[in-house]
């Protein structure tokens, strides 16, 4: 069964989930507006170039999760896909899930974002596997900490490497990852299909330089 792997962020959706999520918060008041928005803002354009200090930007993200019950964040999360997420799936993306479905394949989504912000929305889609980056949880509550692998650039390729291990039925041989940024070239690497999806300067230039194919689900 071959694997059909799929970025999240700005590849099935056009936005950051991490990014909208942090925005909501502020909107609805469950952050201190100004200084989140800032930090959020700051954090996701030093993503975007590639240099985001990882752990510096979970501790900041994943301390307003703690506040609350996860009951509390389930009923948000859920006016979060109505209000924000649904609206950004992309049409082409999901026709191109389902062409994999329809072959057989074996869905996958692998996201540096979360898993409380991402499984929703991968349960939505219907996928496999979600990997994501996991959260510790103590008497009802997130603890602001991760547990495992962080699902981030190289460290996409030890947690799928780590799920192979786990599941030797599946293997890497004939698979695909689409993704739209330079910080997974090292799974795009690996894999013997990448797919450039929409992608940033930095990703487009290598996959012209390789001869990777270069589409858009906008």
């Amino acid at each position: 069964m071959t694997l059909a792997i799929f970025d999240l962020d700005n590849t099935l959706i056009a936005g950051d989930s991490d990014a909208l999520w942090g925005e909501f918060m502020a909107a609805n008041g469950l952050v201190d507006n100004d200084s989140f928005r800032e930090g959020n803002s700051r954090f996701y354009a030093q993503y975007q170039q590639g240099v985001l200090d990882i752990r510096a930007y979970l501790e900041f993200c994943l301390e307003p999760l703690t506040q609350y019950t996860l009951a509390a964040l389930e009923t948000w999360h859920g006016q979060f896909m109505e209000q924000i997420i649904n609206p950004i799936l992309l049409e082409k993306a999901l026709a191109r899930i389902e062409q994999h479905r329809q072959r057989g394949d074996y869905i996958m989504i692998i996201t540096a974002t979360n898993r409380f912000v991402t499984q929703p929305i991968a349960d939505q889609l219907k996928v496999d596997t979600l990997l994501a980056i996991d959260l510790e949880i103590c008497d009802n509550r997130y603890t602001g900490n991760v547990t495992g692998i962080l699902t981030y650039q190289q460290g996409k390729v030890h947690r799928l490497q780590e799920w192979l291990n786990q599941h030797p039925q599946h293997s890497m041989a004939g698979s695909y990852f689409y993704s739209d940024s330079q910080n997974d070239l090292p799974l795009l690497k690996e894999v013997d299909h990448p797919v450039a999806v929409d992608p940033d300067p930095e990703l487009k230039s290598y996959a012209e330089l390789h001869g990777w194919p270069i589409i858009s689900f906008r």
